[in-house]
C-alpha cells in the first residue's frame, strides 16, 4: 500500500493512460486483421470484433477521466468527467465484456460438441444456457449501478457487484467442463486448429477462478456488503430519491486526487479493470474458434 501511495496520483494515472494507449493500438491491429480473415465477415467474428473495440475504447476514456461513482470524485474539472456520462459508457463496455466471454463459450460448444451419450438433459441445458445467464446478470447489474450512482445507495452497488459475481459463478462449472473437454480432445488430436480454443479455455478458467475468489473473499464482504449495512444503520451518506439527484449525477464533478479518499480498494479495482480486463477483451476479440 505504501508503494501505491508513493506513486500517487500522477505517476499512477500516467501509467494507466500509457497502458490503455498501447491497448487501443493493439486492439485496432487485431480489428483489422480479423476483418481480413477468410471467415472475417461471419456474424460471430463481427460481434467479437466490435465488442472488443467498444470495451477497449471505453477503457481508454475511463483511464483518462477517472471517476468514483458514490462521491462523484473526478480526476478533472470537466463535464467529460461526469459520473453519469461515464456510467452510460460503462453500459456498452460491460455488456460487451460479458458478451465476449459468453459468445466465445457458446462458440466452443459448437466447435467442440460433447458426446451426449450418458449426459443428463439438465446438464445439456445448463451448458447451452449458462453463457446467457452471464449476459443477463451483467445486464441487470447495469440498472443497479446506475441507480446507486444517482441515489448514492451502497445497497444498490452491493447488489450490482453481487450480480457480477453470480454471473461468473454461473459459468464457472462450464469453464471447468470446457477446459477438460479441450484437453481430452487435445490428447486424441494434435490438430493446430484447436490450439486457439485450448488457449481460450485456459484463460477463461483462470479468469473465472481469480474473479470468483476475489469477489467471495474480499470484494463483496469487505468492500460492498459491510459498507451497505453501515449506510443503512447510519444514514451516511444520505440516500437521494428526488429528480435533482439525476441532474447532480450528471453535472457535479468533485475533483479529488487524495489517495486516502479514493482508497486501496478502488485503486486495486481500477488498475486491474483497465489493464487485465482489457487484455482479456483484446484476446477474445480475435474470436476463439476451431480453425480448419
Amino acid at each position: 500500500m505504501n508503494i501505491i501511495s508513493n506513486l500517487w496520483p500522477w505517476p499512477w494515472w500516467g501509467v494507466m493512460v500509457f497502458i490503455n494507449i498501447f491497448n487501443i493500438i493493439f486492439c485496432l491491429k487485431f480489428f483489422r486483421e480479423s476483418s481480413r480473415a477468410p471467415d472475417g465477415q461471419t456474424t460471430y467474428l463481427r460481434w467479437m470484433r466490435f465488442m472488443g473495440l467498444t470495451f477497449t475504447l471505453v477503457a481508454l476514456y475511463r483511464s483518462v477521466f477517472v471517476s468514483r461513482y458514490l462521491y462523484q470524485y473526478a480526476w478533472f474539472d470537466t463535464l467529460a468527467n461526469s459520473s453519469l456520462i461515464i456510467r452510460t459508457f460503462a453500459w456498452a463496455a460491460e455488456l460487451s465484456f460479458a458478451g465476449l466471454i459468453a459468445f466465445a463459450m457458446l462458440r466452443f460448444n459448437k466447435d467442440m460438441p460433447k458426446n451426449n451419450r450418458g449426459d443428463s438433459h439438465l446438464l445439456s441445458q445448463y451448458e447451452r444456457h449458462a453463457p446467457w445467464a452471464l449476459i443477463t446478470c451483467i445486464f441487470l447489474a447495469q440498472f443497479f449501478a446506475t441507480g446507486g450512482l444517482i441515489t448514492k445507495s451502497r445497497l444498490l452497488f452491493a447488489i450490482e457487484e453481487s450480480l457480477w459475481s453470480l454471473g461468473f459463478f454461473s459459468i464457472l462449472p462450464l469453464a471447468i467442463m470446457q477446459f477438460r473437454r479441450a484437453f481430452q480432445w487435445g490428447q486424441k488430436s494434435q490438430s493446430p486448429g484447436r490450439s486457439m480454443l485450448r488457449t481460450f479455455c485456459i484463460v477463461n478458467l483462470g479468469w473465472c477462478l481469480i474473479y470468483c475468489t476475489y469477489a467471495l473473499i474480499y470484494h463483496l464482504p469487505t468492500e460492498y456488503w459491510a459498507t451497505a449495512f453501515e449506510q443503512l444503520e447510519t444514514g451516511i451518506p444520505p440516500i437521494r430519491t428526488d429528480i435533482s439527484a439525476v441532474i447532480d449525477a450528471f453535472y457535479i464533478v468533485n475533483v479529488n486526487h487524495s489517495y486516502a479518499d479514493w482508497g486501496f480498494g478502488f485503486v486495486l479495482w481500477h488498475s486491474a479493470y483497465f489493464s487485465v480486463c482489457v487484455w482479456l477483451a483484446i484476446f477474445l476479440m480475435r474470436a476463439p474458434r476451431y480453425r480448419h
